[in-house]
Protein backbone atom coordinates (compact mmCIF):
# COMPACT_ATOMS: atom_id res chain seq x y z
CA UNK A 1 0.00 0.00 0.00
CA UNK A 2 2.82 2.44 0.84
CA UNK A 3 4.38 2.02 -2.61
CA UNK A 4 1.03 2.80 -4.25
CA UNK A 5 0.62 5.95 -2.15
CA UNK A 6 4.22 7.02 -2.87
CA UNK A 7 3.58 6.58 -6.60
CA UNK A 8 0.35 8.58 -6.31
CA UNK A 9 2.23 11.38 -4.57
CA UNK A 10 4.83 11.45 -7.33
CA UNK A 11 2.07 11.48 -9.94
CA UNK A 12 0.32 14.37 -8.19
CA UNK A 13 3.59 16.29 -7.97
CA UNK A 14 4.32 15.74 -11.65
CA UNK A 15 0.78 16.69 -12.65
CA UNK A 16 1.13 19.94 -10.72
CA UNK A 17 4.42 20.71 -12.43
CA UNK A 18 6.18 20.30 -9.11
CA UNK A 19 9.90 19.58 -9.27
CA UNK A 20 10.68 17.05 -6.56
CA UNK A 21 13.97 17.18 -4.72
CA UNK A 22 14.82 14.22 -2.49
CA UNK A 23 13.64 16.26 0.52
CA UNK A 24 10.32 17.15 -1.12
CA UNK A 25 9.86 13.57 -2.34
CA UNK A 26 10.47 12.23 1.18
CA UNK A 27 8.06 14.76 2.66
CA UNK A 28 5.41 13.89 0.05
CA UNK A 29 5.75 10.22 0.92
CA UNK A 30 5.42 11.00 4.64
CA UNK A 31 2.51 13.37 3.96
CA UNK A 32 0.79 10.54 2.11
CA UNK A 33 0.82 8.67 5.40
CA UNK A 34 -0.68 11.68 7.24
CA UNK A 35 2.58 12.94 8.81
CA UNK A 36 1.76 16.39 10.22
CA UNK A 37 5.42 17.43 10.41
CA UNK A 38 5.79 16.60 6.69
CA UNK A 39 2.78 18.83 5.91
CA UNK A 40 4.44 21.68 7.80
CA UNK A 41 7.86 21.04 6.22
CA UNK A 42 6.30 21.16 2.75
CA UNK A 43 4.61 24.44 3.63
CA UNK A 44 7.95 25.88 4.70
CA UNK A 45 9.70 24.59 1.58
CA UNK A 46 7.12 26.09 -0.79
CA UNK A 47 6.80 29.38 1.11
CA UNK A 48 10.56 29.97 1.19
CA UNK A 49 11.77 28.17 -1.93
CA UNK A 50 14.01 25.94 0.15
CA UNK A 51 15.00 22.29 -0.25
CA UNK A 52 14.70 22.42 -4.03
CA UNK A 53 11.11 23.64 -4.08
CA UNK A 54 10.11 26.70 -6.08
CA UNK A 55 8.29 29.43 -4.16
CA UNK A 56 4.58 28.69 -4.57
CA UNK A 57 2.31 30.41 -2.07
CA UNK A 58 -0.72 28.37 -3.12
CA UNK A 59 1.11 25.09 -2.46
CA UNK A 60 2.54 26.50 0.77
CA UNK A 61 -0.91 27.52 2.00
CA UNK A 62 -2.26 24.09 1.08
CA UNK A 63 0.35 22.31 3.20
CA UNK A 64 0.04 24.72 6.13
CA UNK A 65 -3.74 24.30 5.93
CA UNK A 66 -3.44 20.51 6.08
CA UNK A 67 -1.04 20.73 9.02
CA UNK A 68 -3.29 23.20 10.85
CA UNK A 69 -6.33 20.98 10.28
CA UNK A 70 -4.42 18.18 12.03
CA UNK A 71 -3.68 20.41 15.03
CA UNK A 72 -0.26 21.88 14.19
CA UNK A 73 -0.54 25.22 16.02
CA UNK A 74 2.36 27.01 14.32
CA UNK A 75 0.97 26.03 10.90
CA UNK A 76 -2.26 27.89 11.63
CA UNK A 77 -0.32 31.08 12.43
CA UNK A 78 1.89 30.80 9.36
CA UNK A 79 -1.11 30.00 7.15
CA UNK A 80 -2.88 33.16 8.37
CA UNK A 81 0.21 35.31 7.71
CA UNK A 82 0.62 33.75 4.28
CA UNK A 83 -3.05 34.33 3.42
CA UNK A 84 -2.51 38.07 4.03
CA UNK A 85 -0.08 38.02 1.08
CA UNK A 86 -2.45 36.15 -1.23
CA UNK A 87 -5.55 37.06 -3.20
CA UNK A 88 -8.89 35.53 -2.30
CA UNK A 89 -8.70 33.41 -5.46
CA UNK A 90 -5.28 32.09 -4.51
CA UNK A 91 -6.52 31.13 -1.04
CA UNK A 92 -9.56 29.44 -2.57
CA UNK A 93 -7.30 27.49 -4.94
CA UNK A 94 -5.08 26.43 -2.03
CA UNK A 95 -8.14 25.21 -0.14
CA UNK A 96 -9.36 23.32 -3.21
CA UNK A 97 -5.96 21.65 -3.53
CA UNK A 98 -6.01 20.68 0.15
CA UNK A 99 -9.43 19.07 -0.28
CA UNK A 100 -8.19 17.30 -3.41
CA UNK A 101 -5.15 15.99 -1.50
CA UNK A 102 -7.40 14.59 1.21
CA UNK A 103 -9.73 13.04 -1.34
CA UNK A 104 -6.85 11.54 -3.32
CA UNK A 105 -5.08 10.11 -0.29
CA UNK A 106 -8.21 9.02 1.58
CA UNK A 107 -7.03 10.85 4.71
CA UNK A 108 -9.33 12.88 6.93
CA UNK A 109 -8.74 16.53 7.86
CA UNK A 110 -9.13 16.04 11.60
Amino acid sequence: MKLVIDNQMADMAAAGGMQTSPFVADCLAAAGQGDIAAYFDLGVAFSTGSHGAAVDLIEAHKWFNLAAAKGHEEASWVRADLADEMTAREVAEAQRRAREWLRHTGLKAA
